[in-house]
């Protein structure tokens, strides 16, 4: 089954770095597991918010320069990173295709977070 993004999704798109849109909307197409992205261009305030919470480490998301976008499966039933791994398969062929340095916030070790994709910082410095 093909999926697609919906409204929400690619509003949440405007203003992301072009790279990673693609990637995005390629990886859709391929995943069995449909998703949806629930942030990308974020403001300082939310991001210090987020640190405050404890939902992030860093006050230099990438995600305040449009080179990082949160995904999570739709519909989201917990946040097992579990469910995330279908997407992570996606996400990464799609990236692989078009030749984009992506990075999952699955992989880290210290902070885990599975919606979280950024274009490498090697690649792509700002």
């Amino acid at each position: 089954m093909a999926y697609k993004l919906g409204t929400r999704s690619l509003q949440n798109l405007s203003g992301v770095h072009p790279d990673l849109v693609s990637v995005v909307k390629r990886a859709i197409l391929i995943t069995e597991q449909d998703f949806t992205v629930i942030e990308g261009i974020r403001n300082i305030d939310r991001q210090r918010k987020l640190v405050k919470e404890g939902k992030s480490k860093t006050l230099r998301s990438r995600h305040l320069t449009g080179h990082a976008v949160d995904i999570i499966p739709y519909p989201l039933v917990d946040w097992d990173i579990d469910k995330f791994y279908p997407i992570e398969d996606a996400m990464k062929k799609s990236a692989e295709e078009l030749k984009v340095d992506l990075e999952w916030g699955g992989d880290w070790k210290t902070f885990i977070d599975g919606p979280h994709w950024q274009l490498s910082w090697d690649s792509y410095p700002k």
